[in-house]
């Protein structure tokens, strides 16, 4: 029984992996995005005039309200509707993306908040400008005493692609759920789809162990 699982396995590990490689598209490009987008809104939001902190706020809390699936309907079904018309797999992307930004704004806005206030008056005081101190002083270090937080989102977005299948995209779930519908091998098919994130998600975790033990800030 055993052999014959493995025999299935390999039998098709080829599309799998070709639906990896889309899983991983989606997520680098999604995480990247979201990354620095999210910088932005958390800058926005801690520093920015009243205007741009309301809408950085609505657009965190929207966002962090709202399912990631819902979001991703919205995008490749509703966006049709004023002309926007997307792919199944940039409109995932653009979902991921969107979404992560803003968790990973609020993580941002938490390490600045973080930092100490004397570390701006510092850093003035050396004859920085405001915006010279922000960037090269309170940033740095916020980004390292978020860099836990951080890391957890980057490992929890590469699971979250998985919903991409929905909208009809063949990331590895979508190629699971094909080859499913063919074979009537749920059971093995998920079984091994399962088996691969696991393999994924270890190395990605492994790789940011190493990150937070590099560059992670402690006071």
């Amino acid at each position: 029984m055993l052999a014959s699982f493995f025999q299935f396995a390999w039998q098709h590990l080829p599309a799998l992996l070709k639906g990896t490689e889309l899983t991983l598209f989606i997520w680098v490009i999604g995480v990247t995005g979201g990354f620095f987008f999210g910088w932005l809104l958390a800058i926005g939001r801690t520093y920015g005039n009243r205007p741009v902190r309301l809408l950085a706020t609505a657009y965190i809390e929207i966002f962090r309200g709202t399912p990631m699936l819902a979001q991703m309907f919205i995008i490749y079904m509703g966006l049709p509707n004023i002309g926007i018309v997307l792919s199944p797999l940039w409109a995932a992307t653009w979902a991921i993306g969107l979404n992560t930004s803003a968790y990973q704004a609020e993580y941002f806005r938490g390490g600045i908040g973080a930092v100490r206030s004397g570390q701006m008056s510092a850093a003035r005081a050396i004859g920085l400008s405001r915006r010279q101190a922000i960037l090269f002083i309170v940033l740095p270090q916020s980004f390292r005493i978020a860099l836990p937080q951080w890391t957890n989102e980057v490992i929890l977005e590469l699971k979250y692609t998985s919903i991409a299948f929905t909208i009809g995209v063949s990331e590895l779930m979508g190629q699971a759920k094909t080859i499913a519908a063919t074979s009537f091998s749920y059971f093995q098919i998920f079984l091994v789809a399962a088996i691969m994130y696991v393999i994924i998600v270890s190395i990605v975790t492994s790789a940011c162990g190493v990150l937070e033990r590099r560059y992670a800030l402690r006071q």
